[in-house]
């Protein structure tokens, strides 16, 4: 009943962004179940296993880190798109969890073709700087999505559209990984087997090139046909790489303009952007916190359940902060 307003607002809702407007963890998850059922397709467009997005439907409760939680309505499509990084046995799982309880994502689940592939060797490295930047360190989930987005960046990267081609796959990999573990081996840390990584990747291959498509084109056919497109935000705008509080703030853009270039929705079709907040404020990790109260997180860690839905880590709490 505590949603009944949004629903009879957005029954026009059109072509709506949702984003959190805090340091994440303002319920986006929860909004977006709400918004769903306006919607014809839900679309994720930026961030990878970092986030979670925690819906509770009945007694049963879902956690998802890469799939858009529209995917619990089985009317809706779902899309990943391009500006996600993905971890293929994440969300080989995320899959299988799916599975578990029933729930099928055959014909309604696509995933971009040009989304790229956070690695075994993104991970490692990330450990690494972390743990030589010393007090100073971002307090990311270790995930390695900053890596992923950085070799993004540097045009090294793999996508997708890599990942189901074995051939590519397996020269693209090796060059990789004899690449990165020369940095690992800089840093100290611990090689990367092309091998295992091969094995692994592969297996989660064939389990997710059905699902790999032109999500772009997809989107754009969508938008033609007069169909209603939700985008689901992770993270929070205090977190945006750009807009964020620098250097403490995610690897993608989580304002609304992500969302476009994160799906390749063009600006002049956007409807709606809402911003989600929650009476306090919290953040994971390190970074400035001007309302922070100890005694307000340990009230709340309980009584808000106030853990990370990624990493399980107890949240930052403090006095609402406009």
């Amino acid at each position: 009943m505590v949603f009944a307003p949004l629903v009879g607002f957005f029954c026009f809702m059109a072509n709506t962004i949702l984003v959190g407007a805090q340091w994440g963890d303002e319920g986006k998850g929860k909004i977006i179940d709400v918004l769903t059922e306006k919607a014809d397709i839900v679309v994720r467009s930026q961030g990878g296993a970092n986030a979670g997005h925690t819906v509770r439907v009945g007694d049963k409760e879902y956690i998802l880190h890469l799939i858009p939680s529209g995917i619990l309505r089985e009317t809706k499509v779902c899309l990943i798109g391009n500006g996600v990084v993905i971890n293929p046995t994440s969300l080989v799982g995320e899959l299988d969890g799916l599975k578990q309880k029933k729930i099928s994502v055959k014909g309604r689940l696509f995933i971009s073709d040009k989304a790229h592939l956070v690695m075994p060797y993104h991970s490692e490295l990330e450990s690494c700087a972390e743990r030589l930047k010393g007090r100073n360190k971002i307090g990311t989930t270790l995930r390695g999505i900053g890596p992923a987005y950085g070799d993004k960046i540097a045009r090294t990267g793999l996508r997708m559209a890599d990942l189901v081609d074995a051939k590519r796959l397996e020269t693209r990999l090796r060059d990789r990984v004899r690449e990165a573990n020369r940095l690992i081996k800089a840093f100290g840390g611990k090689s990367i087997s092309f091998k295992s990584v091969y094995a692994e990747y592969g297996k989660a291959a064939r389990r997710l090139k059905p699902f790999v498509a032109n999500t772009t084109k997809m989107l754009h056919e969508a938008l033609a046909a007069k169909k209603e497109v939700l985008f689901e935000g992770a993270q929070g705008t205090y977190l945006d790489i750009d807009q964020g509080t620098y250097p403490f703030v995610t690897s993608s853009n989580t304002t609304s303009g992500g969302a476009c270039t994160g799906s390749g929705m063009p600006p002049n079709k956007v409807d709606h952007v809402m911003g989600v907040i929650k009476a306090y404020t919290t953040r994971v990790g390190s970074g400035p916190f001007p309302t922070e109260d100890d005694a307000i997180g340990d009230m709340l860690h309980n009584m808000g359940r106030e853990f990370g839905a990624t990493t399980g880590r107890p949240r930052r709490c403090g006095w609402f902060d406009a």
